[in-house]
């Protein structure tokens, strides 16, 4: 799963909580985006999960669930990312609730479709910040440490750089990316044109973008081939 993942420049994240017409999911689908991942901090359910995945499921694209409750887990996607909040003040969110779920339901989990990310939690007014307790006021050498510890010690693919919701600091997640040698680095928050969307690309491997899908859709898609024309 993680050389499919390590091919996607540009990813659409949708949130189950959050209406889209079949219209807006349409030209999302067949934008030329490399994949969907469905996901959200909050409101996500089974059902809603469900109706999201089975809609998305029409189109030749991938399609994947970031696992943010257990009780929205669905089998039927490509693949399931299991966030580890690298700074969060709550050990839960590092591994505790992935011990009670291995605990819960480890004879069902497909493991080869499971791929663990390190995420590191920026945005101190963002739901996900609020959620974990995250210590969002970090250096720039602080990212990286928490980036290499994950990549280093942890052994994780994936290093997810999340700002939710507002445009981080391209230099800081630059340098992240410079210092890791083998995950591959996920930026995600506030890309709300197509300009954020090329500066995010220039310094990480995977863009994802989300709220302005919800908001202003025409530029959402535009971000589609600034991300790829992106050297």
């Amino acid at each position: 799963m993680i050389d499919m993942i390590k091919q996607w420049r540009h990813v659409f994240k949708l949130d189950p909580d959050r209406e889209i017409t079949d219209e807006a999911l349409d030209l999302i689908c067949m934008s030329g985006t490399d994949a969907i991942i469905v996901g959200g901090s909050s409101g996500i359910t089974y059902d809603n999960t469900v109706d999201l995945m089975s809609r998305v499921r029409r189109y030749e694209l991938a399609c994947v669930l970031e696992v943010s409750d257990l009780e929205a887990v669905v089998p039927g996607f490509d693949g399931y990312l299991i966030p580890m909040v690298l700074n969060a003040t709550d050990s839960k969110w590092m591994i505790g609730h992935h011990q009670q779920a291995i605990e819960r339901y480890g004879y069902l989990i497909p493991w080869d479709l499971l791929i663990a990310e390190g995420y590191i939690v920026l945005n101190a007014d963002s739901t996900v910040a609020r959620m974990t307790g995250a210590d969002t006021e970090l250096t720039t050498d602080a990212a990286v440490a928490y980036a290499q510890a994950a990549e280093r010690l942890l052994n994780l693919p994936i290093v997810y750089m999340e700002y939710s919701g507002t445009f981080g600091d391209m230099e800081l997640v630059g340098e992240t990316h410079r210092q890791l040698t083998k995950a591959h680095l996920i930026y995600g928050g506030g890309i709300d044109s197509p300009e954020k969307a090329g500066q995010a690309a220039q310094v990480a491997d995977t863009v994802v973008v989300g709220n302005i899908v919800y908001s202003a859709l025409h530029k959402a898609l535009e971000t589609v081939q600034a991300v790829k024309q992106s050297v």
